[in-house]
């Protein structure tokens, strides 16, 4: 399974960026997705995830402002973030739980990353 993430970008403090993250690959199903962050000197953490019967989760930090959904037939996630603040500055991770359709093995998996930098 890959993850291909998009979106990230350079914008000022109040403004949206959206985030994609498709997965591509044969033989699994999505059990959830999710963004996680990580910005200079700190650890990963959750940002926002979905499952696929459609609950979500998000950070303190981010609720009212970002917006996590899903695409399921293209097996896309989408972060939607608005009203940006410079501590929202990181590089976002895609991850997917994934059940392997043949074994039924659950792995976790990442995209490679996109950084987002909000001015102040």
């Amino acid at each position: 399974v890959q993850l291909q993430a998009s979106g990230g970008g350079l914008v000022q403090a109040g403004g949206s960026l959206r985030l994609s993250c498709a997965a591509s690959g044969s033989r699994f199903s999505i059990v959830a997705m999710g963004w996680y962050r990580q910005a200079p000197g700190n650890q990963r953490e959750l940002v926002a995830t979905t499952t696929s019967g459609g609950s979500t989760n998000y950070a303190d930090s981010v609720k009212g402002r970002f917006t996590i959904s899903r695409e399921n037939a293209k097996d896309t996630v989408y972060l939607q973030m608005n009203s940006l603040k410079p501590e929202d500055t990181a590089v976002y991770y895609c991850s997917a739980l994934v059940e392997d359709s043949t074994t039924r093995a659950e792995y976790v998996y990442w995209g490679q990353g996109t950084q987002v930098t909000v001015s102040s």
